[in-house]
């Protein structure tokens, strides 16, 4: 259709990709050699050498070899372009192996780069190091990685954590321990990015050191929420091998529940009567758990590989139970309740592998009556992640067959849908075969009745399967789902010869097989069942079906009275079609007819002793060398039987004939019963690859043995000795230089706290006074270590020391510890509450009223109606020249809701009331004269912190639809604290519930031009004050100051502030650090520590906004 304009779909389309292409580097792809390279690297100009190696890494992503070029790609190390650093680095990791003397020559610039002020170069530099896998630089990497683990970034310390492993797999066994004291330190760090890439470092490096864990273990514990998905999977796995090495399992747990079980081997405990089990009208073993199968699986999950190879000998699988040495109390031993707490959250993690190993540990630590709390986030699982559904089954299968009364209430959750593949089909059929319970098996086989007729026929032969499996769990199953098999039976006889038993033979073949595991449950009472079973043989046609009924002939021939009368019809007919039977069924037939001959009455054994010889000589010429060699097998145990001319009376008491023993041994005795649990049954860790594979897949570690880690209390003692001893030399060199603090650190009239403790754990400790008080000091001092907040702030002061370090100097003295602490100045800027003049916004302009002009203010009065309304104070004026009548301010929404005379619909009246916002009325104004203004405070409830409410003002019988929009600084309310009580709640919400941004502050500018003389720090504090407090309703909880800084110098001057949201009392914490010279424009670091994150956001850019808009005055 676009031959015309000279242009075809081809055509287009490539046209249409050449746009999406534009502005990205997809064109190197096409002809990556086209312009030549070589002089591009030896270009002066950057972006020329950025576009060689763009090039070049891209001819490596084709699988080219342009190792060619490493000479000249060496030289750009030095490049002091980041972007052409970064290519020269990751084309160095691709060649360095293959060129390593010229790769050695690089070294010295990663050695320099690692000293670079830019955290990514260092990170890259490192990086590159432990990449380039020669032996000869490893010493090298090992020393850069020692530093960079001790680095003020976070990302660069990450990547020392990522680059331990690549140091590991090199085998450098002198290095090893040294490479493990690293991977301790890094587990130590404060940095969730940090700590989920140690977990993996110690995973893969020494996964058995259980001596580093137990150093951080609370830590470690505490620090798991905020630790990044995939770090989170590996630390889970981490910690429940430390406790299990050290504790042991729990004994109130559902691994350990073979101590409170019954002679029957089923575990009823009263506990679980309640929180696991069903009611007792289910029957059967549907309401207990196989508590050998729970031994099994515990025992599995200790066992190790060589074990697992050597179990499959073993003949008594779970006959030994663990030691009571080996387990331990949950009710005294703290650091199991700490990993069952700080894992219960991560149920409900996004990720599916979170979930997972949460589960696993709550399985199997947690005690008998918690183990319920995986239900519902593996269910909720299962419906929202479609991509995991099958690793889910897998998982949730292990469970239910441990203990099936855990999902049985949640069967509907396991019904099949349409968009399921086979094998999730599979999965969710066995679930409710597992899980079905009296009370549920009427539901499931009215499923199972729309399944039957799935057009994928081995999904029905599946259906019918688990059909016969929910018959032999439950004694009571209604005898309608045997008469529908039967039924199923006939039908599907008629639907011709089968080939194959994929299709409408498999579910034949399913069918008769359910019958046949119904039938052995109580065969005297389905006589009759298998009589139309053997009546059937003539119209089935599948191989598999007729071998299974031919079977039972065998198994049941001597059953009741009337097939034994049958037997010589049902023989004579299995001699007549032998000819034309397949291989297995002929099989079937030589058997069933030697137990025929064995157990026949003296009336039919000549007849039957004939059709055996005839059947015989058919086997013995047959074309199979199966069925001639079982042929000649039978005839041969059965000759004692064929020369006979009468049944013998008893076969066994003959010792002449040893035969006549083996034929009543191998077809005159009934097989014992199989036991539920099979060798070949392994079970391995919860959200494993083995557990999907059932096998050992590589890389796969058991839980350790119980106990067998002995946690060194010497060890923490030592080490808690050497940092009393470090604080006890830190507070004498605080004394030490005490004098020269008091001297040359501030010209303020300033007291000293001599009392102030010295706290390990970086917390201030400051004096309160009260503000009011006019004898308190403008400043005090109080010794304080230095915060999280402050490293920021002097970052750079700490990296050029950091810089400057060595790898060997890690260890500290004194005067170098004393340095990182500093005096702080608490100033007391009086009572500012009076200068506070709220924000005044437009609601109505006297152009669009009329005259009428309206302002309103949010005010920080607290609310008489409810604490969830908010006070706003609304000015009208009269600026037109006539009178105006009757204005108020109306909610026309919840006035129409509450005037509502439809009673049907009061419920629904009520429920959308809730979430509109509610105005209480105001006082109407009855006439306002020229000129004049007038003040109503009225009270509003936002229901949201963004949705602004919709009201209409009423004026000279008009009405004009106007927007009150919400002051996020108001939907707060203060929240009086101490500086510890702020200190002890900041602590408690670190990670995802903190976040700042920074803005600029220049209103102090304005205020020292016209106030000289006064004081330039109590002016600035004065000015943020004023502007935090009339945009936000909040309470100022401290103002500190570092006594160090200079005269003209703010940095490090902080603001406390504190709220309580008002929809949900959920504090909230405000701290605004300063940076920047006094008689400059200063950089503020707004910091909101708060559970409500989207408020928080919201409230932090309100702050960041309103403090670099200029003041409406200067006061």
């Amino acid at each position: 259709m676009f031959n015309k304009f000279g242009s075809t779909s081809e055509t287009l389309s490539k046209a249409s990709a050449g746009l999406l292409r534009i502005g990205t580097d997809a064109h190197l792809y096409d002809d990556p050699e086209d312009v030549n390279i070589a002089p591009l690297l030896d270009s002066k100009f950057e972006s020329e050498k950025c576009e060689a190696l763009k090039r070049l890494l891209a001819l490596i992503a084709q699988g080219f070899d342009v190792s060619n070029f490493f000479p000249q790609v060496v030289k750009n190390v030095a490049s002091q372009s980041s972007e052409v650093k970064k290519l020269v680095y990751l084309y160095l990791l691709q060649y360095a192996e293959k060129r390593p003397n010229e790769a050695l020559l690089s070294i010295n610039y990663f050695q320099k780069d690692l000293g670079d002020p830019n955290p990514l170069v260092r990170a890259w530099a490192l990086r590159t190091m432990a990449g380039i896998r020669l032996h000869v630089i490893a010493p090298l990497a090992l020393a850069a990685v020692s530093k960079c683990a001790r680095d003020p970034a976070v990302y660069v310390r990450r990547c020392a954590a990522n680059a331990l492993p690549k140091l590991h797999d090199l085998r450098l066994e002198e290095h090893a321990s040294a490479i493990e004291e690293l991977v301790g330190i890094l587990l130590n760090d404060h940095s969730p990015g940090v700590v989920g890439a140690a977990a993996a470092a110690f995973t893969s490096i020494c996964p058995n050191n259980f001596k580093l864990i137990g150093k951080n273990y609370k830590k470690l514990c505490q620090i798991l929420p905020d630790v990044e998905e995939w770090g989170q999977i590996l630390l889970i796995g981490t910690l429940l091998r430390y406790v299990v090495a050290r504790h042991g399992l729990v004994r109130e747990s559902l691994m350990l529940s073979i101590h409170g079980t019954n002679s029957n081997g089923f575990c009823e405990k009263d506990g679980l009567g309640r929180d696991l089990t069903l009611d007792k009208e289910d029957g059967g073993k549907s309401d207990s758990f196989d508590v050998n199968l729970v031994s099994l699986v515990s025992k599995c999950y200790i066992q190790g590989p060589d074990e697992y190879l050597s179990r499959s000998s073993c003949t008594d699988t779970v006959s030994s139970a663990f030691d009571t040495k080996e387990t331990t109390s949950i009710a005294h031993n703290e650091d199991v309740k700490i990993l069952l707490q700080c894992t219960s959250p991560l149920l409900w993690s996004n990720n599916s592998a979170v979930v997972l190993a949460a589960a696993g540990v709550q399985w199997i630590m947690a005690p008998l009556e918690d183990v319920k709390k995986i239900v519902k986030p593996l269910l909720f699982l299962l419906r929202s992640s479609s991509a995991s559904k099958y690793v889910v089954l897998c998982n949730i299968l292990v469970f239910a067959k441990a203990v099936p009364s855990l999902f049985a209430p949640h069967f509907e959750n396991f019904f099949i849908c349409s968009s399921d593949a086979y094998q999730v089909k599979a999965y969710k059929l066995e679930m409710l075969s597992l899980i079905a319970t009296t009370s549920s098996i009427a539901s499931i086989l009215r499923e199972f009745e729309d399944y039957i007729k799935d057009p994928d026929r081995r999904f029905a032969a599946d259906t019918v399967a688990a059909i016969g499996l929910c018959a032999k769990r439950l004694m009571t199953i209604p005898t309608t789902c045997l008469d529908g098999l039967l039924a199923l039976v006939r039908q599907e006889s008629f639907a011709g010869d089968f080939e194959s038993a994929d299709g409408e033979a498999g579910v034949l073949v399913q069918a008769v097989m359910s019958i046949q595991t119904m039938i052995e449950r109580d065969p005297l009472r389905h006589e009759k069942v298998l009589i139309q079973l053997f009546r059937s043989l003539d119209s089935i046609k599948v191989a598999a079906a007729r071998a299974t009924i031919i079977w039972m002939v065998g198994v049941y021939c001597s059953l009741g009275h009337i097939i034994p009368r049958m037997l010589t019809t049902i023989t004579k007919y299995l001699a007549w079609s032998f000819k034309s039977e397949a291989s297995e069924t002929k099989l079937q037939i030589l058997n069933t007819i030697a137990k025929v001959l064995i157990s026949a009455e003296a009336g039919d054994f000549h007849m039957l002793k004939r059709i055996v010889v005839y059947v015989f000589e058919l086997g013995e010429y047959d074309l199979s060398y199966d069925i001639r060699d079982r042929t000649r097998f039978l005839k041969k145990l059965l000759s004692c039987k064929l020369a006979s001319h009468e049944p013998a009376e008893d076969s066994v008491a003959s010792q002449e004939n040893i035969a006549a023993h083996v034929v009543e041994h191998v077809f005159g005795r009934k097989l014992k019963s199989v036991s539920p649990i099979t060798l070949h049954n392994r079970f391995y860790l919860p959200g494993s690859l083995s557990q999907i594979v059932l096998h050992a897949a590589p890389g796969y570690e058991p839980l350790p043995k119980p106990c067998s880690f002995v946690y060194e209390e010497q060890d923490q003692l030592s080490d808690l000795d050497k940092q009393r001893e470090a604080a006890a030399d830190l507070d004498g060199s605080e004394e030490s230089s005490e004098t020269g603090d008091e001297n040359g650190s501030s010209d303020y009239d300033s007291e000293s706290s001599n009392g102030s403790d010295f706290s390990s754990e970086g917390d201030e400790r400051t004096v309160s006074n009260d503000a009011n008080d006019p004898a308190a000091p403008l400043i005090q001092i109080s010794e304080t270590s230095v915060s999280a907040d402050q490293e920021e702030l002097r970052s750079r002061r700490a990296l050029d020391l950091w810089l400057d370090d060595q790898p060997s100097t890690s260890n500290q003295t004194p005067s170098a510890l004393n340095s990182n602490q500093s005096s702080y100045a608490k100033i007391s800027i009086g009572d500012v509450g009076s200068r506070v003049k709220p924000k005044s916004y437009s609601l109505v302009d006297p152009g669009n009223g009329s005259g009428l002009k309206v302002d309103y203010a949010f005010l920080s009065e607290v609310s008489n109606v409810s604490p969830l309304h908010v006070c706003v104070e609304v000015l009208f004026e009269n600026s037109s020249a006539e009178p105006i009548l009757e204005v108020n301010l109306e909610d026309e929404e919840s006035m129409k809701v509450a005037d509502s005379s439809e009673q049907t619909l009061v419920g629904k009246a009520n429920a959308s009331y809730n979430n509109i916002p509610t105005l209480i009325p105001m006082e109407e104004i009855s006439c306002l004269e020229p000129h004049q203004s007038t003040k109503r405070l009225i009270q509003v409830r936002f229901h949201h912190h963004l949705l602004p409410m919709r009201l209409t003002l009423h004026y000279n019988e008009k009405k004009v639809p106007v927007k009150l929009r919400p002051d996020l600084g108001y939907l707060v309310k203060p929240f009086s604290m101490s500086i510890e009580e702020f200190l002890a709640t900041e602590s408690r919400l670190p990670g995802m519930f903190e976040y700042s941004r920074r803005c600029t502050f220049d209103d102090h500018v304005k205020d020292s031009r016209t106030e000289n003389g006064k004081d330039k720090f109590l002016s600035i504090c004065e000015s943020i004050t004023l502007k935090v407090l009339s945009n936000s309703n909040l309470h100022l909880v401290s103002v500190d100051l570092p006594v160090a800084n200079s005269l003209e110098d703010a940095t490090g001057l902080r603001l406390r502030f504190s709220s309580k949201i008002l929809s949900s009392e959920i504090p909230l914490l405000i701290t605004i650090t300063v940076e920047g010279k006094c008689t400059e424009v200063l950089n503020l670091t707004v910091k909101i520590n708060c559970e409500e994150t989207v408020f928080g956001l919201n409230l932090l850019n309100r702050i960041a906004n309103f403090m670099v808009e200029p003041s409406s005055s200067a006061t």
